[in-house]
C-alpha cells in the first residue's frame, strides 16, 4: 500500500501523544532505509551527518542541498522524516518562512527551527527575534499537518542557563512549536526541569552525554530521542580507522570489521 506525505504527518503526530521513541538520524538514502529495515518507527535528518557526505563541514550547506536532501529522504522511505533544518537558512522571519515552505514541500514529516546565530561573541538571537521566527515557521507551515520543532541551542553554545532554555522553550511553545528541543542537557534533573516546564508539549532529547536508556528517558517524560551526528561520526569512526591503517601501516585489519556485502544486498533487494 502507498504511504503519503499526508499519512507518514498523521503517523509523526500520532508518536508524539504518549510514550518514547527513538529518532536515529541517517546521512543518505542508503542509511534511511537501512533505518526502516531495522524497524525504527521515524526518521530525523542530520545537518552535520548530510554535510560530511558531500564534504562540507556542518552549517556550511546551502538551503538548496538540505532540501534536495530531504526530498531524497522523504521519498526513499514509508516512515516519517523529520527535517534538521538549521536556523531556518535565514534571519529574518519572512526569509525563514519563506525557507520553511520550501521545506514542507519536500515532503517531510516535521521540521526545527534552531534560535543560534553563528557568532560565538553573540550565540543567540534575541528572544524577541527567535520568537517571531517560531511564528512566522509556523505560519509558513500552515494546515500542512507538518510538525515544527522549536530549539533552543543555549547548551550547545555554551550557555548553561537552565531558566533562559526553559523561558525560550515555553515562548516558543506559546508562537506555535508542537514539540520542543534543547540539545546539551545532560543531567536527569535538567531534563526532568524540561519536560516539566513545556508539558503537555513533547520534548526531545539528544542522548549525547546523559547517558541515559530510551526506558530511563521515558521515564523522565521524555517524548523521543534523537542522536544528531552520533551515527554518522560512528560510520566515519570505522572508514576513517581502515583508511588510516592502510595508510600509514600497509596493512588492512580493520577491514575485517565491515558489515557483510551479502546482508547489505539483501536488505537494499527487498
Amino acid at each position: 500500500m502507498h504511504v503519503t506525505t499526508a499519512d507518514k504527518r498523521a503517523t509523526f503526530r500520532k508518536m508524539h501523544e504518549s510514550g518514547c521513541f527513538i529518532l536515529p538520524n541517517p546521512v543518505d538514502v542508503g542509511s534511511a532505509k537501512a533505518l526502516q529495515h531495522l524497524g525504527f518507527k521515524a526518521i530525523a535528518s542530520s545537518s552535520a551527518g548530510f554535510a560530511w557526505t558531500i564534504g562540507k563541514a556542518d552549517n556550511h550547506v546551502s538551503v538548496e542541498e538540505v532540501c534536495q536532501h530531504l526530498a531524497a529522504l522523504s521519498s526513499a522511505v514509508d516512515i516519517p522524516v523529520n527535517a534538521d533544518f538549521e536556523g531556518g537558512f535565514a534571519i529574518e522571519p519572512e526569509n525563514v518562512a519563506d525557507n520553511v515552505e520550501r521545506c514542507v514541500r519536500t515532503g517531510v514529516a516535521g521540521l526545527s527551527i534552531e534560535d543560534s546565530t553563528g557568532d560565538k561573541d553573540k550565540p543567540l538571537y534575541d528572544r524577541a527575534l527567535a520568537v517571531e521566527r517560531i511564528k512566522a515557521s509556523r505560519k509558513a507551515i500552515g494546515d500542512s499537518g507538518t510538525l515544527l520543532v522549536g530549539r533552543c541551542e543555549a547548551y550547545l553554545w555554551g550557555v548553561t542557563d537552565l531558566k533562559l532554555v526553559i523561558d525560550r522553550l515555553t515562548a516558543y511553545a506559546d508562537a506555535g512549536a508542537d514539540c520542543l528541543y534543547a540539545p546539551g542537557l545532560k543531567s536527569r534533573e535538567d531534563i526532568a526541569a524540561v519536560v516539566k516546564a513545556v508539558h503537555p508539549k513533547p520534548f526531545n532529547l539528544l542522548i549525547g552525554g546523559s547517558g541515559l536508556s530510551l526506558q530511563e528517558a521515558e521515564d523522565l517524560g521524555v517524548r523521543r530521542i534523537s542522536v544528531g551526528g552520533s551515527l554518522a561520526r560512528a560510520a566515519w569512526g570505522g572508514f576513517m580507522r581502515a583508511a588510516k591503517e592502510m595508510a600509514e601501516k600497509g596493512t588492512f585489519t580493520e577491514l575485517a570489521g565491515g558489515y557483510s556485502g551479502g546482508e547489505l544486498n539483501k536488505m537494499f533487494s527487498q
